[in-house]
């Protein structure tokens, strides 16, 4: 049976961040999920952009704090990668979809072969970086 490995022990850097995205990393620093919202149409947007993707208005965007809390809605399982991450493979990435309507990929932590499915119900995982921000990665509900 394959084991898959988490890649919480592999060094990260801290993010080259734009300037709008930056409230996104700056609410990682307190474990805060953040996602664009567009108060024109009443929608979500993943990932974070200059501009609304619906309107192509930057006027009409506002950063909202979610729970984070969703379901696996696709998954592969990494068996080659660059490094990093050559060499601590496999690994899952996983595409999460939030109730917000929005799909976040991230690695995930603690989720065994036999576990990892379409629909399996994952929470945010806060993995810390270098200068205070966290990476964004997926764990069971």
């Amino acid at each position: 049976m394959a084991t898959i490995n988490d890649t919480l022990h592999i060094e990260r850097q801290a993010p080259a961040y734009r300037t709008f995205s930056l409230p996104y990393w700056n609410g990682t620093k307190e474990k805060k999920l953040l996602v664009q919202y567009d108060k024109q149409v009443g929608m979500y947007q993943w990932f974070p952009r200059a501009t609304s993707r619906f309107t192509g208005r930057a006027s009409h965007l506002e950063w909202r704090e979610v729970k984070g809390e969703g379901e696996v809605y696709s998954f592969t399982i990494v068996r080659r990668a660059r490094p990093p991450f050559q060499g601590h493979e496999p690994f899952f990435l996983a595409v999460v979809t939030l109730p917000e309507g929005v799909q976040i990929m991230g690695d995930t932590v603690g989720i065994s072969l036999e576990e990892m499915k379409i629909g399996l119900k994952v929470k945010p995982y806060w993995h810390p970086l270098p200068d205070g921000f966290h990476m964004l990665m997926w764990q069971k509900a």
